[in-house]
């Protein structure tokens, strides 16, 4: 298990904002988990019209690999494959009037697709 930087630096692999954090912790309680060590595992798989797509589950412990970082109470386990996809972006959480849910703001992605739920970098 790594700490939660991107190549030694300073920056986190992953930012999370306190109303992400917020909901997910929330919803991991609903469920019961233990959350001094169970977290949001934040991934990217194929699939999607541009290639990829982010994908997120909760998990009761990190793997052994994974580079784990704390936001405002949220443990947040990402594996290597993804990190290199996903590293220096931010998770967020919206509730309005059109939608609802989480969003990946990530700066390596070139392209999305219409819908913004698959991406290309």
């Amino acid at each position: 298990m790594s700490t939660g930087t991107v190549d030694g630096s300073s920056e986190p692999a992953v930012e999370v904002t306190a109303a992400a954090a917020e909901e997910a912790l929330e919803l991991m309680d609903r469920e019961g988990m233990d959350l001094e060590v169970g977290g949001l595992r934040l991934f990217v798989q194929q699939g999607g019209c541009a290639g990829l797509s982010y994908g997120m589950r909760f998990d009761t412990e990190p793997e052994e690999d994974d580079t784990v970082t704390v936001h405002h109470g949220l443990r947040v386990f990402v594996d290597p494959a993804s990190l290199n996809y996903i590293g220096g972006s931010k998770l967020e959480y919206e509730d309005g009037l059109q939608a609802a849910g989480f969003h990946v703001e990530n700066p390596n992605v070139v392209s999305e697709c219409g819908c913004g739920e698959s991406f290309r970098t």
